[in-house]
């Protein structure tokens, strides 16, 4: 795994880039344990006050120092794009080896639940469990729920490097030997298929945060949780751009567009690294 990542650094810029910049965010979002202030309360500081050395990122209408509010939101929405695509991974990765080491039956049974759970309109589904749970929603709640639904494509991705592993030589000689198939699929071929689960994560991360962002600045979660959501829900009930408050609207964004543009070109750089051809061509090879 070092040398992977040691190969990307060196010669994958999109990498470097993308690892400065996640890695920016993930800094200014630890900064939040920190942090003077609970970041839930209100009026803790005056009102509307633009960013000055007293404050930094400014003050928002609800008396909240954007700077220490902006890195618990993102704190929180890491947290939640981490915990919604590592259990989704796991998912993807029991489903997707299972189906395509074991088939027949088993690879039918799999594959028809994972199509029903790609045709299955996600968004209406997490208005649905708010309006059924309301208050109960939080965010590791709505994070087990989208899980569930981010795994499918993915899955079937994994299935398809499983189907060829299951006749390669190492593989054979794996079942000859005596070893379960529990230690075939953990052992023999999970380390194949970790390069497109890397490169997954982050696509995942990218969809998981993003519509956490939609649910939010519709009002569908939890709004006392600093979110990235959240802080462009209550700076919209605000009308912050229309009073003048635009620090409000402008700080987040840039920050989610720094975020979203990090996640992306790692993400894009893994894909490369998976296909042997792009990987040479990046060597000079």
């Amino acid at each position: 795994m070092f040398a992977v990542f040691r190969d990307l650094i060196r010669y994958n810029l999109e990498f470097t880039i993308g690892l400065i910049l996640v890695g920016f965010v993930v800094i200014f979002a630890a900064l939040s344990f920190f942090s003077p202030v609970d970041p839930t309360l209100i009026y803790m500081t005056v009102p509307d006050q633009p960013p000055s050395p007293q404050y930094w990122f400014g003050t928002n209408s609800r008396g909240q120092d954007l700077f220490w509010q902006l890195s618990a939101a993102f704190k929180n929405s890491l947290i939640f794009g981490i915990t919604v695509a590592v259990l989704s991974r796991i998912i993807s990765i029991a489903v997707g080896l299972l189906s395509g080491y074991a088939g027949g039956w088993v690879d039918r049974v799999l594959m028809f639940i994972n199509d029903i759970f790609v045709a299955v309109p996600i968004f209406p589904i997490l208005v649905l469990f708010y309006f059924v749970l309301r208050n109960n929603l939080d965010s590791f709640t709505l994070a087990l729920i989208m899980a569930c639904f981010g795994w499918p494509f993915d899955a079937r991705l994994i299935r398809s490097v499983a189907l060829g592993l299951k006749h390669r030589e190492f593989t054979r000689h794996a079942v000859f030997a005596g070893m379960s198939t529990r230690k075939v699929l953990l052992e023999e071929h999970l380390p194949y298929v970790m390069p497109i689960v890397f490169a997954t994560f982050m696509n995942n991360m990218l969809w998981s945060i993003g519509l956490e962002v939609t649910m939010a600045v519709l009002g569908f979660t939890n709004l006392n949780n600093p979110t990235i959501g959240t802080v462009l829900y209550w700076a919209n009930s605000h009308s912050a751009m229309m009073v003048g408050v635009w620090w409000w609207i402008l700080i987040p964004v840039v920050l989610i567009v720094i975020t979203f543009i990090g996640l992306f070109l790692l993400a894009m750089s893994m894909n490369e690294y998976i296909d042997p051809r792009s990987r040479l061509r990046r060597m000079g090879a």
